[in-house]
């Protein structure tokens, strides 16, 4: 993971040094429209609006349990990646999409992988009992695709709007994913047992081919 956040860290400030005046670095910039980034952050509402709508104990499956949280830090992080998210979404409504310009096609690129993936997730998600680990799909390839389709889609918004705020949101977020990701893997081996334990040898916490 720390080797993932630097190559992050170092690309996306390379991207902020080597912006065009088209970045937005301040409030200033918001306006509210309708070809906003709201647009590509709505798939956020479209997946709970499903996941509830097929089966409200899958969506209880969705979130860890506030009691596999073990310490005061591991559950206040959990408070700031929901506060995070929830901001990245409010201000998507007033952040115009740069259409046309190279880095709305550049975003726009990593939004559609990110929505790929979190459509196969969800769809083995929805499709998977509740008492049932996933491995199949792109759970053959990243333990928590969940996770990576947000990082990627907000990423994605922030390229294709050109907003450094919403630079530091995703950069936040991501921190904040990565300790979701350990205490869900510690309430998945609690859970699953040996079975998790296996998956867990066999596939990369975020992405990366399976081992055999």
């Amino acid at each position: 993971m720390k080797r993932f956040l630097l190559i992050t860290c170092v690309f996306l400030l390379m991207l902020q040094l080597g912006c065009s005046k088209e970045w937005k670095l301040v409030w200033s910039d918001a306006e509210i429209g309708f070809w906003n980034a709201w647009i590509f952050m709505s798939v956020f509402i479209w997946q709970m609006i499903i996941i509830t709508f097929v089966n409200k104990r899958i969506r209880k499956r969705s979130h860890v349990p506030d009691e596999a949280r073990q310490s005061a830090l591991e559950k206040y992080i959990g408070i700031i990646a929901n506060i995070v998210w929830f901001l990245a979404l409010l201000y998507s409504v007033f952040l115009p999409l740069l259409l046309g310009a190279i880095w709305f096609y550049a975003g726009f690129f990593v939004f559609m992988i990110g929505l790929l993936v979190l459509a196969f997730a969800t769809y083995r998600f929805i499709t998977t009992p509740s008492n049932q680990l996933i491995q199949k799909g792109v759970y053959r390839i990243s333990r928590h695709q969940m996770y990576l389709a947000t990082f990627l889609i907000c990423l994605g918004v922030a390229l294709a709007s050109a907003s450094s705020i919403f630079i530091l949101l995703s950069l936040i977020l991501v921190l904040c994913l990565h300790y979701e990701a350990l205490v869900e893997e510690r309430y998945c081996i609690d859970t699953y047992k040996e079975s998790y334990a296996e998956y867990m040898k066999r596939v990369p916490r975020w992405f990366g081919l399976p081992k055999n």
